[in-house]
């Protein structure tokens, strides 16, 4: 019977292959000109607010039944179209209808840089879900005549439903390349980027022209990130946390992925994120790996997706709570049923509420 690292294996091949595949035949990506228009300050959007702190103990902890080793949805979104292109678009309505999902499951969104710094500050008896958009498309973000997010972009449809839930975070990581956002020159990228950042959201590397990296030389791995760093500086983006492999392919060296060099620009990144294809390990956890997190493709259930993408994994989190990461609500604990204290990673020992 084969191990679940190597079912996450095959499974992200499969994504691997698939994901090239359905790349070729894709029309060229959308663009979309520059706004001209003034973007709205903090106070006409709702704040991504953190939860009340609380003092976790063994009683609370059991009451809800926390579990802060559990598996954790990090869900990955590629285009939203009104009528899909390919097997990774997802439409405006299907983004809606799985946030709104998220929502009444009481998962509460936090950042792919939250994340993998166990920066889950989330109600008590919520459920972490780390929202991913890859490649910066201008569905992802754009602003609209009176310099509010658009209606149908994941950012105003994430605000919408954050409208209607307050307890969902409009948080979301953003990982893109050269033009972000079909975005066609630096100031107007640096605009977008800074609403961005000022609201909460991360943008991260996710390279510089979107290569399968495990076809280049490591020297051309270090300079695509490196030139994707350099232009995120330039748009206010001071460091990236957390790195988004495209096409889920590594590197022949796997380290390039996370650490080097190229033309006296050094890069680290503390997590590093595949393309594929089941929920991720708690970041509490001794098994956690921090440069292979797996992510979830956002879909039904047909075809390759009745048992890698989103639908599927959902369903079987509902019918597994016990499986799933359950908040205490106090960040500063980590908060498990007795039984499994020995899956917490050793760093945490003293912090550990085992009931």
């Amino acid at each position: 019977m084969r191990s679940l690292a190597q079912m996450t294996a095959i499974a992200n091949v499969v994504v691997v292959v698939v994901g090239l595949a359905v790349l070729v035949l894709l029309p060229p990506v959308e663009r979309a000109e520059p706004e001209r228009t003034a973007l709205p300050p903090k106070a006409a959007l709702p704040p991504a607010r953190t939860a009340e702190p609380v003092q976790a103990t063994a009683e609370s902890a059991k009451k809800v039944r926390a579990n802060e080793v559990g598996l954790v949805p990090v869900i990955m979104y590629h285009r939203l179209l009104r009528r899909r292109v390919a097997s990774i678009d997802r439409t405006p309505a299907e983004l809606r209808g799985e946030l709104e999902r998220l929502a009444k499951d009481n998962y509460v969104p936090v950042t792919a840089a939250e994340f993998v710094s166990r920066k889950i500050d989330i109600p008590a008896g919520s459920h972490p879900v780390v929202l991913t958009f890859d490649d910066g498309s201008p569905s992802h973000f754009a602003v609209d005549a009176n310099g509010m997010p658009r209606n149908d972009t994941a950012v105003g449809i994430i605000y919408e439903v954050a409208a209607r839930h307050p307890d969902f975070r409009p948080v979301a990581t953003f990982y893109v390349n050269r033009e972000p956002f079909g975005v066609r020159n630096r100031a107007s990228e640096a605009q977008a980027v800074k609403w961005l950042l000022g609201h909460g959201f991360e943008v991260a590397n996710h390279t510089y022209s979107h290569p399968d990296l495990h076809r280049l030389p490591s020297a051309k791995v270090r300079e695509q990130i490196v030139r994707q760093e350099r232009l995120l500086k330039t748009l206010g983006v001071t460091s990236s946390t957390t790195f988004a492999l495209p096409y889920g392919s590594q590197p022949k060296k796997a380290g390039t992925a996370h650490d080097g060099s190229y033309d006296g620009t050094k890069y680290h990144f503390d997590g590093v994120f595949l393309a594929g294809a089941e929920p991720a390990v708690s970041p509490n956890a001794k098994s956690f790996q921090r440069y292979a997190i797996p992510r979830i493709q956002s879909n039904g259930k047909h075809g390759d997706c009745s048992r890698w993408c989103t639908t599927y994994w959902l369903d079987w989190l509902d019918k597994h709570p016990q499986e799933r990461y359950t908040s205490d609500g106090d960040p500063t604990h980590v908060s498990v049923p007795r039984k499994l204290k020995g899956r917490v990673r050793s760093s945490e020992a003293k912090a550990v509420i085992a009931y």
